[in-house]
């Protein structure tokens, strides 16, 4: 894929994402219409509500802001985690919801996650970064040998 087209596609890709967590965020920050119900019939006291809406808030913002390779791949894998959690959670409590919805929607976030995570530019990869940077520092030692 050309950069140019991957970059569209990775911010494409970001921007659904981001919007998803930012919205299921606040939804449950405000514990906006079925997330009550949704959280007791797993199981889940109402707490866990706000602690989730909290780090998925944080986490949609930490994926917009620029810098911070290191903190974008522990959201990735944050969210990878929050998204297939959540699926199995409504799996072993029987609450598939009807067609499925309850294990499609998260799961669907997960995939978004993951594309996310492939397609993003080579100024987002934290092993780029620290390459670059002991690359420079070997050409600077050599320099002044």
């Amino acid at each position: 894929m050309k950069t140019n087209g991957k970059k569209i596609a990775y911010w494409t890709v970001t921007s659904l994402l981001v919007v998803a967590i930012m919205l299921s965020g606040i939804g449950q920050l405000m514990q906006y219409g079925g997330n009550v119900e949704l959280v007791t019939n797993l199981g889940y006291p109402l707490y866990i509500m706000t602690i989730l809406g909290i780090w998925k808030v944080l986490g949609a913002i930490a994926l917009l802001v620029p810098g911070f390779p290191r903190l974008k791949e522990w959201v990735h894998a944050g969210i990878f985690f929050l998204m297939t959690g959540a699926a199995l959670s409504h799996a072993f409590a029987n609450d598939y919801g009807n067609y499925g919805f309850n294990m499609i929607l998260p799961l669907s976030y997960a995939a978004l996650n993951i594309a996310s995570w492939i397609l993003r530019p080579q100024s987002r990869i934290l092993g780029s970064l620290l390459g670059n940077t002991i690359e420079r520092a070997k050409k600077q030692s050599l320099a002044f040998k």
